[in-house]
């Protein structure tokens, strides 16, 4: 979506250790391939306000939030802050590209909803938790905000709009 991005910011929640892996990925993945990545941590709103005007200063092109429940508490103020400071954002949920973000690759939180319930319905049944596997979610969506897109005068190619499992318009 910004092809030409040389820096990208990156969104992590200190208390989050997926957050923190992710972050972590991120950076390695960026210096093979000559990226600059500029990493903010956030534990309270005010430091998500603060996370947001260092990548302005610091001249982010891009935003990338990683995956926490403490983001996902706090969609709207992020939502609206990328749209502030006309930031394109991804996210790790499509509930923030439905709230007004740009774009979203994850797992649907619906199947960690539905894999949750068996859980619970293996339990009420009499299984052991220590025998239950860990499931990791298969399925990877992207959701793209057309509106959004448009807002931040970024062309979707027309490959990304047909390849999405949602376009929001």
């Amino acid at each position: 979506m910004v092809p030409k991005a040389g820096v990208v910011a990156v969104l992590v929640a200190p208390d989050s250790a997926t957050s923190v892996l992710e972050g972590r990925q991120v950076e390695e993945v960026a210096r093979t391939n000559g990226r600059q990545v500029l990493i903010f941590s956030a534990r309270t709103g005010n430091d998500i306000e603060s996370a947001f005007a260092n990548t302005i200063e610091q001249h982010a092109d891009a935003l990338l939030v990683t995956g926490s429940p403490f983001f996902g508490q706090e969609r709207e103020q992020i939502v609206t802050l990328a749209a502030r400071h006309s930031l394109p954002a991804i996210y790790y949920e499509r509930e923030f590209v439905v709230a007004g973000g740009l774009m979203s690759y994850g797992v649907p939180l619906r199947d960690n909803y539905h894999q949750a319930g068996v859980y619970v319905g293996q339990l009420l049944k009499g299984a052991k938790p220590s025998d239950l596997p860990v499931v990791q979610g298969t399925k990877i969506e992207l959701v793209i905000n057309l509106k959004t897109a448009k807002q931040l005068n970024l062309s979707v190619p027309l490959t990304m709009q047909m390849t999405a499992d949602e376009v929001i318009e």
